[in-house]
């Protein structure tokens, strides 16, 4: 009886399979996040008053510098990438440490924002238009924290040399879900700004 081979044991064959896999379930993370926006774009122009009310702080330009470091990671997640591909594990080992710092920092960035606004007096009893804010930027830091525990174990292995040319499965799909929230954040946060008047 002749032997059967599973496809799997392919590396590039179950490289194809776990992307595949990703893309279902980023998008069906699109879906959460495009029902949010949607919530908050129903909420605005359901209230006939002013956007922002008077008396609500303007958002933090600690938004604005935390979207720059989102950016900046999700392009030191390409180059990660890219050594990944060539085989450079010490390139690799670089840019994915450098990638998870960029991470946690925009976490550190987000929490602050968060506190900046608490201190000058957004919170959920005086307006929905501070639900709209920690709604979107709530959700999507809970998507980022689940980027950021699955990077962690990434990097740790890239530190060890674990990867190699051949197989970097865990890079392409850390890559693909980091790239998603990057875009995500970018559209959050444009929601953000037209709620509360800043496009015009």
């Amino acid at each position: 009886m002749a032997n059967i081979v599973s496809p799997f044991e392919d590396p590039s064959a179950r490289l194809s399979a776990g992307r595949f896999g990703m893309l279902i379930f980023i998008a069906s993370l699109a879906m959460i996040f495009a029902a949010s926006i949607l919530a908050v774009m129903v909420v605005r122009f359901d209230d006939d008053g002013v956007w922002p009310p008077a008396g609500m702080p303007a958002l933090p330009v600690t938004l604005l510098w935390s979207t720059i470091v989102l950016l900046a990671s999700s392009a030191t997640q390409v180059l990660a990438s890219r050594a990944a591909n060539r085989g450079d594990v010490r390139g690799l080992r670089r840019w994915m440490i450098i990638t998870l710092a960029l991470a946690i920092a925009f976490l550190a960035m987000q929490g602050w924002a968060w506190s900046d606004l608490v201190d000058r007096g957004l919170d959920f009893s005086q307006h929905l238009y501070a639900w709209t804010f920690y709604f979107l930027t709530g959700l999507h830091a809970i998507h980022v924290i689940g980027g950021v525990i699955p990077m962690c174990f990434v990097t740790a292995r890239a530190v060890r040399l674990g990867y190699t040319r051949e197989d970097h499965r865990g890079v392409a799909y850390v890559a693909m879900y980091w790239h998603f929230l990057d875009v995500a954040w970018i559209i959050l946060y444009l929601t953000l700004l037209w709620a509360a008047g800043s496009l015009w």
